[in-house]
């Protein structure tokens, strides 16, 4: 630990539930989740509103939400006004990189408290319609959905990101059957999870007015019970006209990927000095950060290159690691990450993960 001035912190946090898509949160556009998420950080961190010096949140398909998502999710979260924010677009590693943006700002010494996170709603994206700026002479004009445009399709590849879940099963050796054994381990680990409680001190619930009155969602609406082997196995490959040509067993469905959802999460990240001087608890340090690329095709392999960078930083060996959160974007893709790390699975998703919780892809 360095110069208390310096050193990031994490104070505290709060994470919507994570909704379904066009679930019980279809109605609140993202920056009003971020909002509802920042509000619970400052709060459940003890600190001032008036402190905070920059909000930084994660958004991936921005279109249709207006001006500044960060900045009307930091203005509904409470935060004043004369403080600013910015929006982040590293599609799945949005929230991530806010967060290491944060860590980077205290470490400068350019802030003292800064709110991270992302939001995402998945059920509000809109189409697009091409060409009436210019005016369609004649003949049919056709939408195109941007859900998929702008977070689910790689333009390198001109694919779904889940052609490139199939190549990387391919690549990685990984079968239908580790794919589905790995999805249901995450639905039973979010379960199990919900019913101890686990999550009940990070999730805060959030209250929708309708006509019929107050509905408040107050749980995760996606992990299920009863899900099985067997009903997984039953799922047909969701992405064979994605896939590579070459590829001889399709391997990813929809039970064995994330849904498509909403939520937004927040932390409140701030100097060692800051929390000693405010009296305020550190639930943890940031001790270090790294990002790594890939070729367009090889994304899912792309944490490995960063982990290790992490490790080369901090002298660390994975075994060094008690607990390991790992996105997962498919489990085709965890599975390849946790076996290109030699991860001990036991120490990794202990509560379950995206294929289970959902996928809100600016909050992953």
């Amino acid at each position: 630990m360095g110069d208390k001035a310096t050193t990031p912190v994490i104070l505290g946090g709060g994470r919507t539930p994570i909704g379904r898509f066009l679930g019980g949160l279809s109605s609140l556009a993202a920056p009003e989740l971020g909002g509802v998420a920042i509000r619970a950080a400052i709060e459940r961190s003890g600190i001032a509103p008036e402190s905070v010096d920059e909000v930084i949140m994660g958004n991936v398909v921005v279109a249709g939400e207006g001006q500044a998502p960060a900045r009307q999710a930091a203005i509904s979260g409470g935060v004043p006004e004369t403080v600013p924010a910015v929006t982040v677009n590293k599609v799945c590693g949005s929230g991530l990189k806010a967060v290491m943006l944060a860590a980077q700002a205290v470490r400068a010494g350019d802030a003292h408290v800064v709110v991270a996170g992302g939001m995402e709603s998945m059920s509000n994206v809109p189409h697009y319609v091409r060409g009436l700026r210019s005016g369609v002479k004649l003949g049919d004009q056709t939408l195109q959905d941007g859900l998929v445009l702008d977070g689910l399709w790689c333009t390198f590849g001109n694919c779904h990101m889940g052609g490139h879940a199939e190549y990387t099963a391919a690549k990685a050796g990984i079968s239908r059957t580790d794919a589905d054994e790995f999805a249901l381990r995450s639905h039973r680990l979010a379960i199990a999870a919900m019913d101890g409680c686990k999550f009940q001190k990070e999730v805060v619930p959030v209250s929708i007015e309708t006509r019929r009155g107050t509905t408040v969602v107050d749980s995760d609406e996606c992990p299920r019970r009863d899900t099985s082997l067997e009903a997984l196995g039953k799922l047909r490959p969701a992405f064979g006209g994605d896939a590579p040509d070459d590829i001889e067993e399709l391997v990813v469905t929809a039970g064995n990927a994330p849904g498509l959802n909403d939520g937004a999460a927040a932390v409140v990240v701030a100097s060692l000095e800051f929390a000693e001087a405010q009296g305020i608890p550190v639930r943890a340090e940031i001790s270090a950060y790294a990002a790594a690329g890939a070729a367009p095709q090889d994304l899912f392999f792309a944490p490995i290159a960063a982990v290790k960078k992490l490790m080369e930083k901090e002298h660390t060996d994975i075994g060094d690691y008690g607990l390991v959160e790992l996105n997962e974007a498919f489990a085709v893709q965890a599975l390849a990450d946790m076996r290109g790390l030699d991860m001990d699975p036991e120490r990794v998703n202990v509560h379950g993960g995206a294929v289970a919780l959902g996928h809100p892809i600016g909050a992953s």
